[in-house]
């Protein structure tokens, strides 16, 4: 069969297949080594020319390596330096040498081969993780950016593990110790020299040219020439596209090489998923089951143990750290791509590569299951176990100002009453964002405004002024309530979610109030306004006129709102005497220089510090 209609079959599969397959929950990543496996040789036989189709998709893989430098700029890799290097780095570490030390006893391999195996088997698969905590919506908890922390490093750790095999390949291997480095070393100042006074020079040359699809040319003109040039000199061309990458990673056409690379990597890097599949011999599962599965098992125990050590070390809960040990126990595509390589240089033979392949493809597929364990079962029961963590002690300071609720809203005022040097107390419930405020050498206690405890021991009976920025409705409206009752003449400004939320608040008398992300919305609409042509008086009107319109509606609305169908007919009636009063051109026009951030001073403007709807 044509290599040309193979990959046309294995593309159609592909679009056929991984979108069917991630219904059900499944990764893209394992969707294309399904897809291998099902047209290669195992199954049906429809594309059986692997070696072929393996040589476009090895592209995917150094695609993906120049990506992965272009990611790693120095600032951003000494911001998460303690994440990245310190956690990282003791992951893979440990995990690496208690694997080499099972390999070595239990597979009956040489050194040489134990450590290649180990530190591969060490590194978690990359996209696989990512897609799965941007899906469960966990990519931005504790345990979300600690797991990218530790990817990132093992991207990093690939590099060095690639480049060191020619050396344990001993005589066999064309390549020597110091010769293999040292031609390194002369290629990087080559490749940097080449950066520097040529590469970024052609690249304004050819942007000027107002043509840019020639720079996504351009930038696949250099990785090929790169690799091709690697080649030559006997290193590693992954090695090459990834010393690529970081040369690049500061230059101003950054962001656009990497968005105008990343569909063929993407592309490519699927098909190498599929040859991976193809090449795979699911016979071997039926012939030695116990050796895959127990590899399997062993894999994901050993690096799930050492992951929720290192956390724990690090005072992590222990939720945050069988979570983190459950989104890295299993191996990664790089383990495909090291093993690989191990292979060529003749470091690991094709019949030890072949179950270990096996292993790492069941430990990607175990992952979902061992993350809803973890999350719905296990990690509650933990917690519901766990001794609840002591509120802190506050101080007896008595401040004029408490905000309770440090999330993205009570942030903001913190930081304006600071720069006024306003004295405050801060009050929040979650421990994390104590601890990480506290990272940061912000006072932040740890406590729950919920309760008359804590808001005593934070001084309530002192305080001039209490903002309420607790996300939660319910804990909310229970703090509200407290301090209407007992505090009745404390200033109490509150956050209200939505205009349910307001009136709830309204019943029990609170006064000043701000919905959240309204006058934002206002803002940006008198922007838009002004973006699409409309005059200056005109939009601000219009915005004022709204602004108007809807703390009217609210307060008509404030008798009724437990009235669904009354809401529903308020708010029809609303909208058809809203538009008759754009419509008109009855009102009287303001001279005004824009959005006034005073409306309180001059009630002719929208007032984009206040919406107590009064």
């Amino acid at each position: 069969m044509p290599l040309l209609l193979q990959i046309t079959i294995f593309l159609g599969a592909s679009l056929l297949l991984v979108p069917l397959l991630k219904r059900f929950g499944i990764a893209t990543v394992l969707g294309y080594l399904f897809t291998g496996m099902l047209l290669g040789p195992n199954v049906l036989n429809i594309a059986s020319d692997a070696v072929a189709i393996q040589e476009l998709g090895d592209f995917g893989v150094i695609l993906l390596m120049f990506i992965i430098g272009l990611e790693l700029r120095p600032q951003r890799l000494w911001q998460m330096r303690h994440s990245i290097f310190v956690m990282g780095s003791l992951q893979v570490g440990i995990s690496g040498i208690l694997l080499a030390v099972i390999c070595f006893f239990a597979l009956q391999q040489s050194i040489a081969a134990s450590t290649v195996i180990g530190f591969a088997l060490a590194l978690s698969s990359t996209a696989f993780i990512l897609q799965l905590l941007t899906e469960k919506q966990q990519l931005n908890t504790t345990f979300g950016q600690q797991s990218f922390s530790i990817l990132l490093f093992q991207d990093m750790a690939a590099i060095p593990l690639i480049a060191i095999i020619p050396l344990l390949a001993g005589t066999e291997s064309t390549h020597h110790g110091v010769a293999y480095f040292a031609a390194i070393v002369a290629t990087f100042t080559g490749l940097f020299l080449f950066s520097r006074y040529l590469m970024r020079p052609f690249f304004r040359f050819v942007a000027k040219s107002g043509a840019h699809e020639l720079i996504t040319a351009v930038g696949l003109f250099i990785i090929l020439g790169v690799v091709g040039l690697m080649d030559v000199l006997g290193i590693s061309t992954t090695l090459g596209a990834f010393l690529t990458g970081v040369l690049l990673a500061d230059s101003e056409f950054r962001h656009e090489l990497e968005a105008s690379i990343a569909p063929f990597k993407g592309l490519l890097l699927g098909l190498f998923f599929m040859t991976v599949g193809m090449t795979t011999k699911l016979s071997l599962f039926i012939d030695m089951p116990m050796l895959i599965m127990g590899g399997a098992l062993v894999l994901m125990l050993v690096k799930m143990l050492a992951l929720t050590a290192i956390a724990r070390y690090f005072r992590q809960s222990w939720r945050n750290s069988l979570m983190l040990a459950a989104c890295l126990a299993q191996g990664g595509e790089f383990a495909f791509v090291v093993l690989s390589v191990a292979v060529s240089e003749k470091v690991l033979t094709q019949a030890m590569m072949e179950p270990l392949t096996l292993m790492v493809t069941l430990s990607m597929v175990l992952t979902p299951v061992i993350y809803w364990l973890m999350n719905s079962v296990i990690s509650p029961r933990l917690q519901k176990s766990d001794a609840a963590p002591e509120y802190d002690d506050i101080p007896d300071h008595h401040p004029p100002i408490i905000i309770a609720g440090f999330g993205r809203f009570g942030q903001i005022i913190a930081r304006v009453a600071h720069l006024q040097h306003q004295p405050f107390t801060a009050v929040d419930s979650n421990l994390d964002k104590v601890d990480f405020v506290r990272t940061y050498g912000g006072k932040l206690y740890y406590g729950d405004a919920a309760q008359p405890d804590i808001l005593r021991a934070a001084g309530i009976e002192h305080a001039k002024v209490f903002v309420l920025a607790i996300d939660d409705i319910e804990d909310s409206m229970n703090v509200a309530r407290h301090i209407r009752l007992n505090y009745p003449n404390l200033k109490l400004l509150v956050r209200a979610r939505d205009r349910h939320h307001v009136h709830l608040l309204r019943d029990i008398g609170v006064e000043h109030i701000w919905r959240e992300t309204y006058l934002s919305s206002l803002g940006m609409a008198y922007h838009l306004l002004r973006d699409v042509g409309v005059s200056e008086d005109d939009a601000y009107k219009s915005i004022e006129l709204f602004r108007d319109f809807d703390e009217a509606l609210l307060s008509q609305q404030q008798h009724i709102y437990t009235d669904e169908q009354k809401v529903y007919e308020t708010h029809r009636n609303a909208l058809a005497e809203l538009e008759h009063l754009f419509e008109s051109d009855t009102q009287i026009r303001q001279p005004h220089t824009g959005v006034d951030l005073q409306r309180e001073l001059k009630r002719d403007r929208i007032d984009v510090t206040r919406d107590d709807l009064e």
